[in-house]
């Protein structure tokens, strides 16, 4: 009899319970509301306003949007084995390529360290300062988010019996791309151009800090990511002007079978016009990271160094790594005027070196150069709606105006300056600045190297007697013949606060 009144019980109270974990979703829901616009003096706008910012801009001289989103933190469940976050983030754009833009729309069910993410989300980056860096290899934050299902620890997690000196975080994902649109619509431009739909996404990463910070100011953080494009179709493969492969078809269907997901993740297989040659299915890329911090009193610095590699090429020590992404970060003691100083170099002409050959009766030493950063025979571009899935002085197809998807612009050098700071409780900048020199690429190099440099200035103020209210003006100009000259102004005003907060 006890059984029986328990399980009455249990049932009872079951919904009660659901009720109860259901209404707390609605708790400490924020929201934020944003109008901005933009015009420049020359044909394209400051290169700054255009980049590193997810996909929402143009290279267009004028544009603007109004936005907005709400969103829970997975993080206000802290106290809780399972914690729950969602957001929804919407832009209504006037110059862009859009009218109407799903920004961000996701769901996070975290039990402890463990999250399950599913939808759209920005994500930030990996090991670098999101405000000042001028961005990553491999992923970066300057195309629009693609739908995916990931599987991460989203926070370094300490591993258990090493006494706080090791800590994890990873990930691993699928998801689509979202630009089949865009991507006919740009090839209109051209004659006949290589384009892509409905293809597939697949990233992995994982990262190890040792160091513990109560007892020892020095802390090392190394990882590995690796992301993939694959499965989909493409049209008109013969017509790309950086190569003539005979094994190509004008439409070429690419697997999107199980076989197909498990070479996304461990690199295998063959695209079915590889011919005689055979390469990883799919385009394959990544980075390795390294990053080294000192955290003094009231102060810290960082130096940082991220190798890009296509395919097997660079995996690993079969060539010298010479293309690399350096940075420096220091973090100043509080002070009026300088808050945190970074500076980046980016070098990409190496590309495994100039020659290509695969092995052959007569000569069969394999030669694996020439790899072409972010092209690919069948893709391609690593992008995602004209903006660079990577780092952005790697101009993105966008900037093309005959409609060919592929980046022109990936043998560089590259040198980058970010400051910001606070001189009032009111008052914040930032200041970015770039140089770079771009050699083209291999098979389609610049006659004459072409350089460009690159300024955003940008001043923030929040009024302490509206909460929540802010207003920044910015100001860009780009110099040089990689994008000409130009003049912008950016002003944005933000408006952000709770919907609903938990009483403490």
């Amino acid at each position: 009899m006890n059984k029986w009144i328990s399980t009455l019980f249990l049932f009872a109270i079951l919904p009660l319970k659901a009720h109860a974990q259901l209404s707390r979703l609605g708790e400490d829901v924020q929201f934020k509301a944003e109008a901005m616009g933009s015009a420049a003096s020359g044909d394209i706008a400051p290169f700054w306003f255009t980049n590193n910012r997810y996909g929402l801009a143009t290279p267009d001289a004028s544009s603007g949007y109004l936005r907005g989103a709400m969103w829970r933190e997975a993080a206000a469940d802290s106290a809780r084995r399972w914690k729950a976050g969602y957001g929804i983030d919407i832009a209504v754009p006037f110059g862009m390529d859009s009218h109407f833009v799903l920004q961000q729309l996701y769901a996070d069910i975290q039990w402890k360290v463990i999250r399950l993410s599913v939808g759209q989300k920005e994500r930030p980056l990996e090991l670098k300062n999101q405000l000042l860096s001028s961005g990553a290899m491999t992923s970066s934050i300057n195309a629009r988010p693609l739908p995916q299902i990931r599987l991460e620890l989203p926070e370094f997690w300490t591993i258990p019996r090493t006494r706080n000196w090791l800590a994890l975080k990873a990930h691993i994902a699928y998801g689509a791309y979202t630009d089949n649109g865009w991507q006919r619509q740009f090839n209109q431009l051209g004659p006949q151009n290589l384009y892509t739909a409905n293809s597939l996404y697949h990233t992995k990463a994982g990262f190890l800090r040792i160091g513990n910070a109560e007892k020892f100011p020095l802390s090392l953080t190394g990882g590995f990511e690796m992301s993939s494009q694959f499965a989909g179709e493409a049209w008109n493969l013969k017509d790309r002007d950086d190569h003539a492969n005979p094994n190509f078809q004008p439409h070429q269907k690419m697997p999107h079978n199980l076989n197909a997901f498990w070479h996304a993740l461990i690199p295998g297989g063959s695209d079915s016009n590889d011919g005689d040659y055979k390469n990883v299915e799919g385009n394959q890329l990544g980075s390795w990271h390294l990053r080294l911090d000192y955290n003094g009193k009231g102060w810290s610095a960082g130096v940082y160094a991220e190798h890009f590699f296509e395919d097997h090429s660079q995996l690993f020590w079969q060539y010298p790594w010479k293309d690399m992404l350096y940075g420096v970060e220091i973090n100043l003691p509080k002070n009026r005027f300088l808050q945190t100083i970074v500076y980046e170099h980016i070098g990409t002409k190496d590309q495994s070196g100039p020659i290509y050959h695969d092995g052959t009766a007569v000569l069969p030493d394999n030669i694996y150069g020439v790899d072409n950063y972010y092209n690919h025979q069948v893709y391609g571009a690593w992008q995602h709606a004209g903006f660079s899935m990577g780092h952005a002085a790697l101009l993105s197809p966008i900037y093309n105006t005959d409609g060919n998807i592929m980046f022109r612009d990936n043998r560089i050098n590259a040198n980058h300056l970010g400051l910001c700071g606070t001189p009032t409780n009111e008052i914040s900048y930032r200041i970015l600045l770039t140089h770079e020199k771009s050699w083209g690429t291999y098979p389609i190099p610049r006659p004459t190297p072409a350089k460009g440099t690159f300024l955003l200035a940008e001043l923030s103020h929040a009024p302490h007697q509206i909460k929540g209210l802010s207003f920044t003006a910015s100001f860009g100009r780009n110099w040089g013949t990689l994008l000409g000259h130009t003049n912008g102004g950016m002003l944005s005003i933000v408006y952000s606060g709770w919907v609903s907060k938990k009483k403490n």
